[in-house]
């Protein structure tokens, strides 16, 4: 049931992560666990997404529960409701049982409904949650948008080769949730923070509130 349905969104094979994606973001990952190989492998092969949510509870490794007396046989895993598509840009096999893959974050979404099938992949009902507005960084905000260049003129002049650089071209330096969803990546803040700056849906509130966050965490503008 799952190989028929899994390539659309009323079946979307979730991968779980103690970290936030944001449309546009860059996320390289290592895929390891067999749950996961076989989604990653159909997903790239059919060109379609998965959905990246954050974990509020469990590891990314699936782990067995200290007290492993009957019920269920893996710790729990709980995640927060609103996660971001991901799409699979590169897809590497180095050896048997490992995939190196590169992704960007494309349209966030609400989960509706969810189920843990039997072999351990989270599939899930989700909502398509509207894109974010283009709105131009408004003049006040300009030098949060001036030290992020700065972030990526430096990266790049110490030669961080292009897959490492923590944020991909196009540089969209004049769109307010381009350089917000960048600066949230960067900026050390609780994953339950982050997830909720994701969700927003006011790009320009967004900028906003990192406006704050690079104040509070002295970073110069």
């Amino acid at each position: 049931m799952y190989m028929s349905q899994s390539l659309s969104l009323q079946s979307l094979p979730l991968f779980p992560l103690n970290s936030v994606l944001y449309p546009g973001g860059y996320l390289p990952l290592q895929i390891f666990e067999v749950r996961y190989l076989d989604m990653i492998g159909k997903c790239f092969k059919a060109n379609v997404p998965f959905g990246i949510v954050t974990l509020n509870q469990g590891s990314e490794v699936r782990q067995a529960p200290g007290n492993a007396a009957g019920g269920n046989s893996f710790a729990e895993e709980i995640f927060y409701p609103k996660g971001t598509l991901a799409r699979i840009t590169k897809l590497s096999r180095p050896q048997p049982g490992l995939m190196l893959i590169q992704c960007t974050g494309s349209q966030r979404f609400e989960v509706s409904q969810h189920e843990l099938l039997k072999h351990g992949l989270w599939v899930a009902h989700v909502k398509l949650l509207d894109a974010d507005q283009i709105v131009p960084v408004p003049s006040d905000l300009k030098p949060v948008a001036n030290t992020l260049k700065r972030v990526i003129t430096t990266l790049q002049a110490q030669g961080t080769p292009p897959e490492q650089m923590p944020m991909q071209p196009p540089y969209q330096l004049d769109d307010c949730a381009w350089v917000a969803n960048r600066w949230c990546e960067l900026l050390p803040m609780p994953q339950e923070l982050k997830n909720r700056l994701m969700a927003l849906d006011n790009p320009l509130v967004r900028l906003e509130l990192v406006s704050d966050l690079l104040e509070r965490n002295g970073i110069p503008t």
